[in-house]
């Protein structure tokens, strides 16, 4: 909108030609987003002083950012279409921009498995220097696109969050005494827990498995309620993860007087060092793209990847967790002056919301 005043003169330029050319003009506001500032001026701050790593880093709104992000041509070309064109200057939630990333990356991601925070699972009677290869699906709602093998042995890693010593209510995955479906592979139970002497904290579990489980089901009708993911301990490839988050705290950080770089998020960025992933993301070409089963959408970086040490950029989670964290701060609150709703799950809160989820 600001090159409306500049019509005039570019009329009279057009009507003074000595063709017949006079295409149709159109001015539009700015697309603002929020969480995130693209005017040119403040993103050269950001580089400047050193609160991104350049004007590719990932979180910034440029194209090189995105196209490192992970974020496609598809997802943008369908978030364009959705808000249309406007001559008013708007702030556009960025968790739009994020359904439609999520949208098309879940019909064109492989499923793989990776361990971010490591947790060793011992299998006690799993006989020793065995290993099979376990069939995975590619994609559970496109056969098309294939199968793989994942390797399977007697030591595994988990996720340590799925498990706890002491399970809250709705805790569905591993705990003492309890038993969990492994993703691909067979039943598990904990029977043991190893601390460190020092510290105190869990270092190793020692469980052991039921061999006519393979597969998800067991022949004597049993059920459990968790499924969580793995990687053999044998033939996982050491990994670096960076989790990308929103890189301003507020909404609209160019509102009122504070400086905008007050509002930037110090966990916009955080790097994890120690994962671990299925061996067939040894070879992952830059710029590809997955889903790591039930943590999210992730690409291979195209300037830091290398053939056997792999780095993967998260794209965008699973579900958007800012939205969560705000309906646990309503929720908290509503509770101080309002009872919740008995027996019900809240109006507000969106389908399948709960703090522990079962797999997804």
């Amino acid at each position: 909108m600001e090159f409306a005043d500049h019509r005039p003169l570019y009329d009279w330029t057009l009507d003074h030609l000595p063709v017949p050319c006079h295409p149709r003009q159109i001015e539009f506001a700015r697309l603002n987003l929020g969480y995130t500032v693209v005017s040119k001026r403040k993103l050269l701050q950001l580089v400047n002083e050193g609160h991104v790593s350049g004007w590719d880093d990932p979180r910034m709104p440029t194209l090189s950012g995105i196209r490192r992000r992970g974020y496609t041509p598809a997802a943008l070309r369908s978030f364009c279409d959705k808000i249309g064109v406007a001559k008013k200057d708007s702030l556009v939630d960025v968790a739009l921009l994020e359904h439609c990333v999520r949208d098309d990356l879940n019909e064109t991601a492989i499923r793989v498995m990776g361990v971010l925070a490591p947790l060793k699972v011992v299998i006690t009677n799993y006989p020793e220097g065995s290993t099979e290869d376990l069939t995975a699906q590619n994609h559970p709602q496109k056969p098309e696109l294939g199968e793989r093998q994942v390797p399977f042995s007697r030591e595994v890693y988990i996720e340590r969050e799925d498990f706890m010593e002491e399970p809250a209510k709705k805790f569905f995955r591993l705990a003492p005494g309890r038993e969990v479906r492994l993703r691909y592979a067979y039943f598990i139970k904990c029977e043991k827990v190893i601390k460190d002497e020092a510290s105190g904290e869990i270092i190793e579990l020692h469980c052991t498995y039921d061999p006519a489980t393979l597969g998800g089901s067991a022949p004597d009708g049993r059920k459990v309620k968790g499924t969580i993911h793995w990687v053999s301990a044998a033939h996982g490839v050491p990994a670096e993860v960076r989790l990308y988050d929103r890189l301003f705290t507020e909404e609209n950080p160019d509102a009122g007087e504070a400086d905008f770089k007050t509002f930037v998020n110090p966990e916009s960025l955080v790097v994890l060092k120690d994962c671990l992933v299925e061996p067939s993301l040894a070879q992952a070409q830059p710029g590809s793209h997955y889903q790591f089963e039930r943590q999210g959408y992730f690409c291979v970086d195209i300037l830091d990847s290398k053939d056997g040490s792999p780095v993967f950029n998260r794209t965008v989670t699973l579900r958007d967790t800012w939205e969560r964290e705000k309906l646990k701060a309503s929720f908290s609150q509503t509770s101080q002056t309002t009872p919740p709703h008995a027996g019900s799950r809240s109006p507000t809160a969106p389908a399948g919301a709960r703090r522990w989820a079962e797999y997804p």
